[in-house]
């Protein structure tokens, strides 16, 4: 009897050499494994193929947040020590809830300077190396970290990004994202409007990545782990179109696991959508019951994951494994800068 409880539960072997480091020259030439829940059919495709798989009155979810260039360098006031920092949740105008390292080397209070237009002070240290801080700046915030600061690519990339909006969706609008939304980064201009061509409505919602979504779940039973809350907007309009769209049987696609659990997080007990914002911290696992989700656009994901449990509570763990191994054996890459896997 499977443990879905247990955190070994969700582990696989990947060899590293399909672990993707840059992005392929174009979008939508990444490979796309179709996985068929009702016929258990696996099928080979490549990305600009969704169009097979999409009809007429489906419903395409998309997460509209922009990744902010997140990864900033600075020195300590007093001492000049280097110090690194990764924007984690903006708190308020001035104020940031921050990764930084080294860690144990910064007291409350300590004056980090970034650029001559741009400083800040721990004003509070938490756990696993999370402060906040409190910006001075001269100018506009943003602008300023446009020009200083680097994209914050995931541990596992090596490369060095050559363009930074290969980071970024197409349909990227709203700055506050701490990692890509990465199922978005297969899409193109085109594909889209092939899409809409296509009949497809195409609704947008945001939810601000937190890095909480990659940290490591360390504790063997996965129930103890908490998830951070990432801040999420779904508005009436587009609610009213997926409650339409669900009343008359039509699809619903999600775009990422970040599509989904701003749907999930909205859903209410008589399976539609109330329009919200807010913070949601919710953890998808088996034997979660979906109630919004219909079809899943999604990246291959790390081992033991979060993101890898989600994916096994919309398929089972039994054929998210049996995908997986073919993805392996096919020599699919994976994770951010990966393939793809489409779930019907």
């Amino acid at each position: 009897m499977i443990d879905y409880d247990n955190l070994s539960t969700y582990d696989y072997e990947l060899p590293q050499n399909l672990i993707a480091q840059s992005p392929l020259e174009k979008r939508d030439n990444s490979k796309l494994l179709v996985y068929d829940r009702k016929s258990k059919q696996i099928l080979d495709k490549h990305f600009y193929d969704i169009t097979e798989f999409l009809k007429s009155g489906d419903v395409l979810v998309i997460n509209t947040s922009k990744v902010l260039p997140a990864r900033l360098y600075g020195i300590k006031r007093k001492t000049n020590a280097k110090i690194e920092i990764l924007l984690h949740k903006r708190i308020d105008e001035n104020c940031w809830e921050i990764i930084l390292k080294p860690f144990k080397r910064v007291s409350v209070g300590t004056l980090i300077d970034f650029s001559n237009e741009l400083s800040g002070t721990i004003i509070e240290k938490k756990e696993e190396g999370v402060c906040k801080i409190k910006f001075e700046f001269k100018g506009i915030f943003e602008e300023i970290i446009s020009k200083i600061g680097e994209m914050p690519l995931p541990h596992y990339i090596h490369n060095k990004l050559k363009d930074a909006q290969r980071y970024q969706t197409v349909y990227s609008k709203q700055l506050g994202s701490s990692a890509a939304p990465t199922a978005g980064l297969h899409f193109t201009e085109e594909l889209l409007k092939q899409i809409k061509q296509k009949g497809v409505t195409i609704v947008e919602v945001i939810l601000h990545v937190g890095l909480g979504t990659f940290r490591p779940v360390k504790d063997d039973n996965i129930k103890n782990h908490k998830m951070h809350s990432e801040y999420f907007v779904l508005n009436e309009e587009n609610a009213k179109i997926i409650n339409q769209a669900k009343q008359e049987g039509r699809r619903i696609f999600a775009v990422g696991t970040t599509s989904v659990r701003v749907l999930e997080s909205c859903a209410d007990e008589n399976n539609r959508v109330v329009a919200k914002s807010g913070e949601t911290s919710i953890f998808i696992h088996p034997p979660y019951k979906f109630k919004i989700v219909d079809c899943l656009i999604t990246n291959f994901h790390l081992p033991k994951s979060t993101l890898i449990m989600l994916v096994s509570a919309f398929s089972s763990l039994d054929e998210t494994l049996k995908v997986y191994r073919h993805a392996i054996k096919n020599d699919y890459r994976f994770f951010s800068f990966g393939d793809a896997n489409l779930i019907l």
